[in-house]
């Protein structure tokens, strides 16, 4: 491999020839080798970095413009999309597992902007701490970037995928509005529902977790920009914060503005913290969800049996002809992730110290890799299990009328107790609720005709 001579305050540093990083970035690649490979610095976090950096060099040629030349906006603009766009994401190597201010995610991207701006330029126009770094400090730009990626996340990725599935059950709630089925608490037989009904309350959940995270999100939307190193703005001239809040708004389409205050927004990932847990709250629901459905499905012939589900792929190297709830498991498994992920953002939002909370990079992996998740595992269930869903109404009609529950429409017939001890004898003798009834000498047989409307009973 050929290699060239970056230097930073530190020295010389050997780095390879045909990559755009420099100096600082090649300490952090040597120095940190977790995960390599693997547990790469999100490239959600890398995109974000490529608007709050145009975005900075905006603000700064507004109120430095003897700093920040058209030249230098130009060749800085130029570079950073294509970090946008992805395109120089192999020149951004480092892993989470590095400094907790994530400054070395930051050099990276002012290492890459610069040489790739002046590569752009045809001549040595950008420095990456004096220019692309301008009016900054890693203390803010990280905590920055974790904001616009989370809301990028969530609103981009997240709510879409709600809605899809959101849209399936609405429809399914329609297609299956006349039928009836048995209901069930404690994994017990309890009184009927309309499968409608019981596909409304896991829309409803989606419905819930969809407003809670818009809600949540709208808090992710203050900046840190501004506060450079510890909260105080030094070398950030008056402006800059809110016009680079403008800025990263009119790139993203969303509707951003710079912190009220720093101090707090520098050292607090509470915004975070609480965003996060709303991501658990879908995870909880998906979880519910996908075990109804599993459940519903069980079978083929010893199980529930209440709804066809589509068969993906075969499920057992042994038993032949075997079939699986496949996204259900992996929705549970998505959820179980999520809510272990919850852990340790709440972890690493409790370490802030002083000025400055030292744990951003594992907050941000886990807090995108929630959203990444679950908004892909949405849109797999979503499209390989739930749109297919099918009532079997012939086993709903066969359990509903073998339930012992629906003894409770004789309640106000025959009071409680004679009720229990109706649907006791039934079981017992294995009969039919009317026969044990009629046995027991509660209501004749034309009566309880005439008041024994399973269908009716929801």
């Amino acid at each position: 491999m050929e290699y060239r001579i970056e230097h930073d305050s530190m020295g010389e540093v050997k780095v390879p020839a045909d990559k755009y990083w420099a100096a600082q970035t090649e300490r952090s690649h040597e120095n940190f080798p977790i995960g390599v490979g693997i547990e790469t610095m999100p490239r959600e976090i890398t995109h974000a970095f490529g608007i709050l950096k145009k975005a900075a060099a905006i603000a700064n040629h507004a109120v430095k413009p003897e700093k920040m030349t058209d030249a230098k906006l130009a060749a800085i603009s130029k570079a950073c999309d294509e970090v946008i766009s992805g395109e120089l994401n192999e020149h951004f190597p480092l892993v989470v597992w590095q400094t907790g201010s994530g400054t070395q995610s930051n050099m990276n991207a002012n290492e890459v902007i610069a040489n790739r701006g002046n590569e752009i330029a045809g001549e040595k126009l950008l420095h990456p701490n004096d220019d692309i770094n301008m009016s900054q400090s890693s203390n803010d730009t990280f905590p920055t970037a974790m904001h616009i990626a989370a809301v990028l996340a969530v609103e981009d990725k997240v709510i879409p995928a709600i809605d899809t599935l959101t849209e399936t059950f609405k429809r399914l709630e329609a297609e299956n509005e006349g039928i009836v089925k048995s209901g069930r608490t404690h994994l017990q037989d309890a009184t009927p529902i309309k499968f409608s009904q019981e596909i409304s309350g896991w829309r409803a959940s989606l419905e819930k977790d969809r407003k809670m995270l818009l809600n949540a999100v709208e808090e992710l939307k203050e900046l840190a920009l501004g506060g450079t190193a510890v909260g105080t703005g030094l070398n950030a001239p008056t402006g800059f914060a809110e016009m680079a809040a403008q800025a990263i708004s009119e790139l993203t389409g969303k509707n951003f503005v710079t912190a009220p205050n720093k101090f707090h927004s520098l050292t607090s990932k509470d915004e975070i913290v609480f965003a996060h847990g709303a991501l658990k709250a879908l995870a909880a629901d998906m979880m519910k969800i996908a075990n109804d459905v599993r459940w519903l499905a069980s079978g083929p012939r010893d199980g529930l049996g209440e709804i066809f589900i589509p068969e993906n792929e075969p499920g057992s190297s042994i038993m032949p002809g075997k079939v699986n709830p496949t996204q259900c498991e992996q929705v549970t498994m998505v959820a179980v992730q999520v809510i272990g992920n919850d852990v340790a953002v709440g972890m690493a939002a409790s370490q802030g110290n002083f000025e400055l909370n030292v744990f951003m990079p594992v907050c941000a992996y886990n807090f995108l890799q929630s959203a990444r998740l679950l908004a892909e595992s949405i849109m797999a269930f979503n499209n390989n299990c739930a749109v297919g869903i099918k009532a079997n109404k012939e086993k709903m009609h066969h359990n509903l009328h073998n339930s012992l529950m629906l003894v409770t429409a004789l309640n106000p017939y025959i009071g409680y107790e004679n009720a229990a001890k109706t649907a006791k004898k039934a079981f017992k003798d294995n009969i039919s609720l009317k026969e044990a009834c009629v046995e027991l000498g509660f209501l004749t047989a034309e009566r309880f005709d005439e008041v024994f409307h399973p269908e009716e009973m929801v």
